[in-house]
């Protein structure tokens, strides 16, 4: 006769699921004794059914695991948790430095987390926090370019064509002006002009006076707070005069609390606009001075429903030509900071998938501290093996052990986070001064962060915690209790070597993009710019031009000086040209440069053909110019010498080109060299731009200004080295740059902080092998190759993986520049280089010390 197969499966998971353990024995071995009488008698398949009807009929209150005599604790009581956390301290001061890896690693991963998160939140909240923010719009022309910028003129003109508008407000920044408050004189660049519509538009937070007035009267000024204690201290400053630019005695109406960091205004002194209202009313279409126009629309009306009638509003007030030469276009408030086409010197943009690759580096950095974790857990979980045994033969069940190594774990990270908020109260200054940007630790107080966090909380208590639960959990007591439980028993070797590969993929793939970010901002700085830059500063000219010449000439600190009205990296102004002899009958854009004869030779610029810029009297009919390769390939030549002698229309102007320059650097490598023209016109010689000698700087600079300020005695002396505006470009970039460093810096301290650990641990197990193979005679750099060896070819492994992906990534990120620097095998071969030396670095100290060990003491046990 057959024998008879089992009853169903599921019926006997069902019973061991819901009663009793007491009471399971006797219930299951009753119901198979039915289930072999019946499966005789009815036959199998009815047999089966019966078993699994009769296996549910068993689910009732009186079978139920809670009502039996044994196991009546819950899993999370508050008995069980103190337990819990009492075994869990026991544990870390049983195995300090296994904790103090543990706690310092997941420390630092959270604290570098959360300033990580509080950045970016900071960064993808731009604006939003204003009232009207997703009906505002900032007006933008797109002509030749794109400009945020437009003429003072556009406002007054809406406001009149399109009454339906909400609200309609100018804003102006000025780069820099002069402050006098009693008889002291100061330098200020967050100096602004607004309408009374701009508080109505932008919900800034105000201390004193009233924001519904504090702006209509001509000459008044509302300061931020860090300005007003700045210059009044605890003084009240409402009613007080500042003078401005020797011109405006302007009285303090209002202060406002200083801007938050996730605004793209930058303001710390705003200007009533009523008071160059006159003036600003003039300016014709063309006159763009860099104001900013705001209007806030209707909610149901669409903004494209509004910048389709824009063409029509633009022929109308400025005619057909203009209409169809320029564009007005809304651009939403909000998008602002992240929309790189209109990148100023005053609106720095950043790319939403820039912050979304800082928020990647914080889940690398998180994700390589559980690692940590996991790894020295798992290898730590041998050492327990005994200690589960007898628990399990005491009576504990699997969910019970799991709670407690969960509860370990929570204890642990919740260590690591008291830890962590020391280090962010030390990170978050940090990241201020390294990436430029304004945080607090307040914000992790507001309720989403805190819901952020505790959800990080959470998530590493799981990643770091519930697998290590589950492999020791799962430990056989007969096999623990006789030590018979192994790496490969519980599969922990091939888990961690994947891991030790994912973290070293994290830690290459972190040192190649800081690499790469490195040497683009060498590549920024350094690289051939087509001019010197070193050593040369630039300032106003001011009054009295010719005698400023002689006493500079006369400075023996001064190596040469030119007059311009701005210098190669400055933008000064642009213009259209057009070269019908050349099929250019479309207005070209074009940067213009008005230039001394000294220009050319003190900046360097290299002469391709023709001859250089030369001091005239009077003026031409037909203006003189130099050029540079970029205007002559919009003409189609190629060769500079066959462009000398040509014509051109420049702004309006006949010039011809007497000589061509090689193309140099005025704008930053984000976008193409413009064509640009230098010409002779002493009238716009507004910067002077002074080379000094590298011998007694400091004393030079003091004699200049002391000549300068003699001269304007007015005006206050400001001075700005070329190297450092050039820098002031990539300003962002630099941020990008530090940001790398940084968490680079902390991801890798995680790393050398988990593979030492993990190898302390390993010449723990292997102290008897590496016994054994001293006294048959194997030499210290073996011992040392032995932990070594296996940790060089998951370096090997990790580099295969993590370099094509950052190789993409990477390149992507290069191609928003316009000047980019070649990914080749170098900065690949440098960054596998310096992570086999971490590598090494970290396990050296430890297998040295195996391998340094008397032989004798590690076998007398045996």
């Amino acid at each position: 006769m057959e024998p008879i197969p089992n009853p169903p499966r599921w019926a006997d998971r069902l019973l061991e699921y819901f009663v009793s353990n007491h009471l399971l024995e006797d219930v299951q071995g009753d119901l198979y004794e039915i289930y072999q009488r019946r499966a005789k008698m009815v036959g199998i398949a009815k047999a089966r059914r019966e078993y699994g009807w009769n296996a549910v009929r068993y689910i009732n209150p009186f079978f139920r695991k809670q009502k039996s005599g044994h196991n009546t604790q819950p899993l999370f009581s508050a008995t069980m948790i103190r337990n819990y956390v009492k075994i869990a301290v026991r544990g870390l001061l049983r195995h300090k430095s296994y904790a103090f890896i543990n706690i310092v690693g997941l420390a630092l991963g959270l604290a570098a987390t959360i300033v990580i998160l509080l950045i970016v939140l900071n960064e993808l909240t731009y604006d939003s926090f204003h009232a009207k923010a997703d009906r505002t719009y900032r007006v933008t022309v797109r002509a030749l370019d794109y400009n945020p910028s437009v003429s003072f003129a556009i406002a007054p003109a809406l406001r009149n064509d399109f009454p339906e508008a909400e609200n309609i407000s100018q804003f102006w920044h000025w780069q820099e002006g002069m402050i006098k408050i009693g008889s002291e004189r100061y330098s200020e660049k967050a100096l602004a002009f607004a309408d009374d519509q701009f508080v109505q538009v932008f919900n800034f937070d105000w201390l004193e006076g009233n924001p519904k007035t504090a702006l209509q009267a001509p000459n008044s000024i509302v300061l931020t707070e860090s300005a007003a204690q700045k210059y009044f201290g605890k003084e009240d400053p409402i009613g007080k005069t500042i003078q401005l630019e020797n011109r405006w005695d302007l009285r303090v109406t209002g202060v406002m609390k200083d801007l938050p960091s996730n605004t793209h205004f930058s303001f710390r002194f705003l200007i009533s606009w009523a008071t160059i209202q006159k003036d600003a009313e003039k300016s014709p279409f063309w006159n763009i001075q860099g104001g900013f126009t705001y209007v806030t629309l209707p909610e149901k009306v669409s903004a494209q429903k509004v910048e389709a009638l824009l063409p029509a509003f633009i022929d109308k007030n400025w005619g057909k030509d203009i209409a169809k030469e320029a564009r007005l276009l809304l651009q939403p408030l909000q998008e602002i900071h992240y929309d790189k086409r209109y990148m100023t010197h005053i609106v720095k943009t950043r790319t939403r998938e820039s912050i979304y690759g800082l928020l990647g580096v914080a889940v690398f950095i998180i994700l390589s501290a559980c690692i940590n974790f996991v790894n020295l857990a798992t290898a730590q979980a041998i050492r327990r093996a005994k200690e589960v045994g007898v628990r399990k033969t005491m009576g504990a069940y699997r969910r019970e052990l799991i709670g407690q190594m969960l509860g370990e774990t929570s204890t642990l990270v919740f260590v690591a986070v008291m830890v962590a908020m020391v280090l962010i109260s030390f990170f978050i200054p940090v990241s201020e001064s390294l990436l430029d940007i304004r945080l607090s630790s307040t914000q992790i107080m507001e309720p989403d962060v805190l819901g952020i966090i505790a959800g990080i909380v959470l998530l590493t208590i799981l990643l770091a915690g519930l697998y290590p639960a589950l492999i020791q959990s799962g430990f056989e007591p007969v096999q623990a209790l006789k030590s018979k439980i192994t790496d490969q028993s519980v599969g922990g070797v091939g888990l961690r070597k994947g891991l030790v590969v994912m973290q070293f993929v994290i830690t290459q793939a972190i040192i190649i993009a800081t690499l790469v970010v490195a040497s683009q901002m060498d590549f920024f700085l350094n690289q051939d710019l087509g001019f010197t830059k070193d050593a040369v500063i630039s300032f106003p000219v001011g009054q009295k031009r010719e005698v400023l010449l002689q006493k500079l000439a006369n400075n023996p600190g001064v190596q040469q000086v030119s007059l311009a009205s701005a210098g190669p990296a400055y933008n000064s102004s642009f213009a259209p040209f057009i070269a019908p002899e050349f099929g250019v009958t479309e207005n070209q854009v074009t940067e213009l440069k008005r230039i001394d004869e000294n220009y050319m030779d003190m900046f360097q610029l290299k002469l391709l053909a023709g001859e250089p810029i030369r001091k005239i009297n009077g003026e031409d009919s037909i203006k003189r110019i130099v050029v540079n390769q970029a205007l002559i390939r919009k003409l189609g030549i190629f060769d500079p010498q066959k462009a000398i002698g040509k014509q051109i229309r420049g702004a309006g102007d006949p010039c011809v080109i007497i000589g061509v320059v090689k193309d140099f650097q005025s704008e930053s490598k984000h976008a193409l060299i413009r064509p640009c023209i230098l010409s002779y016109n002493p009238k716009s010689f507004w910067q002077a731009n002074v080379k000094l000698r590298p011998e007694r700087m400091h004393e030079t600079l003091a004699s200049i200004e002391a000549g300068w300020t003699a001269l304007n005695p007015e005006s206050l002396f400001t001075y700005e080295f070329l190297d450092e505006h050039i820098a002031k470009k990539y300003a962002q970039e630099q941020n990008v740059y530090n940001a790398f460093r940084l968490f680079a810096t902390i991801a890798i301290l995680i790393g050398c902080l988990g593979l030492y650990g993990l190898v302390s641990l390993m010449t723990v197990q292997k102290t008897k092998e590496v016994g054994i193979r001293k006294v048959l005679g194997a030499s210290v750099s073996s011992i040392v190759l032995l932990f070594s060896r296996q940790f060089i070819w998951l370096v090997l492994i990790a580099f295969v993986i993590a370099g094509p992906l950052v190789w993409y990534f990477m390149n992507q990120w290069l191609q928003e520049f316009a000047y980019h620097i070649q990914l080749g095998p170098v900065i690949f071969l440098i960054s596998l280089i310096l992570t086999i030396l971490i590598a090494a670095l970290t396990i050296g100290y430890q297998s040295i010390k195996a391998a340094l060990a008397n032989p004798i003491k590690s076998l007398r046990s045996e």
